[in-house]
């Protein structure tokens, strides 16, 4: 029952995170926001809510393994597992602004993050606060630069502006009935499961769990990429986990601090999170520049199984 309880957790999050992607990006292009500011704001948000739904139903039923990992999980996922298989769908673009902006701020929320947790093994109501308003700044930021950057609409994007008022109000409540159940079957199932099995939350929470949350983003990526929305797959990944860390852990920590109860979150799981993140720069030049193709995305996945398999193994 706990098996089909937690599948069922995994089905609706996929549903509701499809609902709330494509919600969000209608509403973006009635009001007329730059697809690159869609990407790294209106669908990195919705396709990280579930990430949100899931800590903080951990973190207040006293699951701060799953909490955390449930991010890190989800952050390493996006990058080793939902850009790898991008990648292999169609070529991603590289702009300036990835080097420049996008890539610098999210070292920068993932190194605040790995400081924070390794200073005192837990994170802090205060530190949470740091975090959601370092977020803040980041929107701030990419608004105001949005004003000055050109961003031609595709007119597959530009489809989402005739989609009435009415139907995007009923995929934004479909999508979040399925996500709040969802996350709350999800959550409740794996750690029934990990009991059983042996198997410690933390690990549950940084592979199924965090897979089961990234699959919104893995929708949008392919769809995107397919579409040739290039300012949408790669900055939605990006966008993706600095919201993770910034609005999941911030809010979660702020509404109840976070104490790591698993020590391989610090000496395994946080470090492979820093790695997915720093290697995305070297691939993107090393091969064909500014481009990330199916060698890229090869590499990726390979280097993601690896993360799984030593997850499971310890």
């Amino acid at each position: 029952m706990d098996i089909v309880l937690m599948l069922l957790g995994f089905v609706l999050l996929v549903v509701g995170g499809d609902f709330l992607v494509r919600a969000s990006v209608a509403l973006s292009f009635k009001l007329n926001i730059s697809k690159m500011v869609v990407g790294l704001t209106v669908v990195s948000f919705a396709t990280s809510f579930p990430e949100l739904l899931v800590s903080l139903n951990a973190a207040l039923n006293g699951s701060p393994s799953i909490a955390i990992n449930n991010v890190i999980g989800s952050n390493i996922a996006n990058i080793g597992l939902v850009l790898g298989i991008t990648a292999l769908i169609g070529t991603i673009y590289v702009d300036s602004s990835f080097y420049k902006f996008n890539w610098p701020a999210l070292m920068f929320f993932s190194l605040a993050f790995y400081y924070f947790l390794s200073n005192d093994h837990q994170l802090t109501a205060f530190e949470g606060a740091i975090l959601f308003i370092g977020l803040v700044i980041f929107v701030i930021l990419l608004l105001k630069k949005s004003n000055t950057a050109n961003d031609d609409h595709d007119e597959s994007l530009e489809l989402q502006t005739g989609t009435s008022n009415f139907k995007i109000v009923i995929w934004f409540i479909i999508g979040g009935v399925a996500l709040y159940f969802g996350a709350d079957w999800l959550v409740n199932g794996a750690i029934v499961i990990a009991k059983q099995i042996g198997v410690s939350e933390a690990v549950i929470s940084v592979s199924i769990i965090a897979v089961g949350t990234s699959v919104p983003e893995l929708a949008a990526s392919v769809i995107a990429v397919i579409r040739k929305e290039k300012a949408i797959s790669l900055g939605n990944l990006i966008g993706s986990n600095i919201f993770n860390i910034g609005s999941v852990l911030g809010l979660t920590a702020m509404i109840k601090p976070i104490v790591i109860d698993d020590a391989q979150i610090l000496s395994r799981d946080i470090i492979w999170m820093l790695v997915f993140a720093v290697i995305l720069v070297p691939l993107a030049l090393i091969l064909k520049r500014h481009e990330l193709k199916k060698t890229e995305g090869f590499v990726l996945i390979f280097m993601y199984g690896i993360f799984i398999y030593l997850a499971f193994m310890s």
